[in-house]
């Protein structure tokens, strides 16, 4: 099945102040359509993945249905990675900028897709209610626990029970979460400099 989805976004303010010259002064929230895309982007690479192996998709509204819970997998990594290094003010303004982000992105392919419908509600209905159920596994060193993990499996296993469903929790588990993970803390860590929010707080430790 031929692919449409876009993996590159309308010109935005990040592109106007890339024409100003990349030395201008990022806000953190103008940061989060940067990590959007890139979430984007790796949640249509592990459905490509799968479907090279052999997975069928077989409708337009299953293979955006797949990417939608790839890519709130990855927007809850984010969120459990900048959890205890951001301030509550900063975590809430970025984490709503990138979910917005995304919420426009998911809609305008829905739409290319699928034609015009109510889209906007439904996915951040969808998104609400995952993002809460995975807020109760766990999350430790920087990585989704097994539990974490076989949620994203089984919501995909149940995407697509009605083509092939035969090994996509395996498939999840094994291959796609662990790369897809380690390819957005990457991302994250890089753009969001956390490792230098680490050093600063631990450095902050012995005087609190």
């Amino acid at each position: 099945m031929a692919v449409r989805l876009k993996t590159k976004w309308h010109k935005s303010k990040r592109s106007k102040r890339n024409r100003h010259g990349s030395n201008a002064p990022k806000k953190l929230q103008d940061l989060a359509s940067v990590i959007g895309i890139n979430i984007w982007k790796l949640a249509k690479e592990a459905f490509l993945r799968m479907e090279k192996e052999g997975y069928r998709f077989k409708e337009d509204s299953q293979t955006i249905n797949v990417i939608s819970e790839f890519v709130i997998y990855q927007l809850h990594i984010t969120d459990r990675l900048i959890y205890s290094l951001f301030s509550e003010e900063e975590r809430s303004g970025f984490m709503s900028a990138t979910a917005m982000y995304l919420v426009d992105l998911m809609v305008e392919n829905k739409t290319d897709l699928l034609g015009q419908g109510e889209y906007v509600d439904a996915f951040i209905g969808l998104m609400n209610e995952r993002m809460a159920n995975y807020a109760e596994c766990g999350f430790v060193d920087d990585k989704p626990s097994y539990e974490f993990t076989r949620y994203l499996a089984l919501n995909i296993s149940e995407r697509m029970k009605q083509t092939d469903s035969k090994w996509v929790v395996e498939q999840v588990i094994d291959i796609e979460a662990p790369d897809i993970a380690e390819k957005i803390n990457r991302v994250v860590n890089d753009v969001l400099g956390l490792q230098q929010r680490k050093e600063n707080k631990k450095q902050e430790s012995p005087s609190s």
